[in-house]
């Protein structure tokens, strides 16, 4: 059988209750207004935590200098931007290089390790990734002038820490998912599902050890992995320069030299 309040008790509850009630209303308006913040606030803040856009807008261009390790095996690969929408990365193994490139409207590459030494134009699924990289502020900074969508997820864990998850739907067509720490509003981790020659391809981005240069922080440990593997390639990052000088013709495709042909001897 339940225990009966007496009328006075009972009163005196109602009272206490109809006066907690407001202090209890406004607590919430703030938790909630705390909480609630917005994609482009957060957004903001990421931009802001880097060094903010007046200070990334002042490096025209970046050469960034990295050591890679996948298990035993090493090389060093070197990228270099350039505004507006140019860039250039070298796979450097035993002196040889691979190189993709991407001059603001035209995608090559040359692939030595291939046999292949002249100079081949890019098909537009191949240089998708490199004409995204070639975005010196990276597809965050002004993603609606650049036709990407924004979209706040909500809350995730990156290996034990919170994270505010947003969701970009990218003009390529690609998606991608940031993972920003709630403290520092930095990328932990990003998530790339782009689709090659009809083929989903997922893979994850990790990112630590920022270093500021001139004002702007830097990630200067970046491990990739296919989605799904334990297994992760590690970059080291050796060097971060700003405004270097890079010369337009280092994204150009070069032309294809031709042999031409001596006549035979008496002819």
């Amino acid at each position: 059988m339940r225990a009966q309040m007496c009328p006075a008790a009972a009163q005196k509850s109602s009272n206490v209750w109809r006066l907690l009630l407001p202090s209890l209303a406004v607590f919430a308006m703030i938790a909630s207004g705390a909480s609630a913040q917005s994609v482009d606030e957060i957004i903001a803040k990421n931009i802001q935590a880097k060094g903010g856009i007046e200070k990334l807008k002042t490096v025209k261009t970046l050469r960034t200098t990295v050591k890679f390790s996948d298990g035993g095996f090493r090389a060093e690969f070197r990228q270099q931007n350039k505004r507006p929408g140019k860039v250039r990365e070298e796979f450097i193994i035993q002196g040889m290089a691979q190189i993709q490139a991407y001059d603001g409207k035209t995608g090559w590459q040359i692939s030595p390790f291939g046999g292949r030494k002249d100079p081949d134009l890019m098909s537009q699924d191949d240089m998708k990734s490199l004409i995204v990289d070639a975005d010196i502020d990276g597809p965050l900074v002004d993603y609606k002038a650049k036709g990407h969508q924004a979209e706040l997820v909500g809350h995730d864990s990156m290996e034990g820490t919170d994270c505010y998850k947003i969701k970009l739907s990218m003009k390529n067509g690609d998606i991608r998912y940031y993972y920003l720490d709630t403290d520092s509003y930095l990328e932990l981790k990003v998530e790339i599902q782009t689709t090659i020659r009809g083929a989903l391809q997922e893979s994850e981005l990790y990112y630590g050890d920022y270093e500021q240069v001139n004002g702007i922080y830097y990630p200067f440990a970046v491990e990739q992995a296919q989605k799904g593997s334990s297994s992760r390639a590690q970059f080291t990052v050796e060097k971060v320069e700003q405004n270097v000088d890079l010369d337009d013709t280092l994204f150009a495709m070069p032309a294809v030299k031709t042999d031409v042909k001596k006549p035979a001897a008496g002819k």
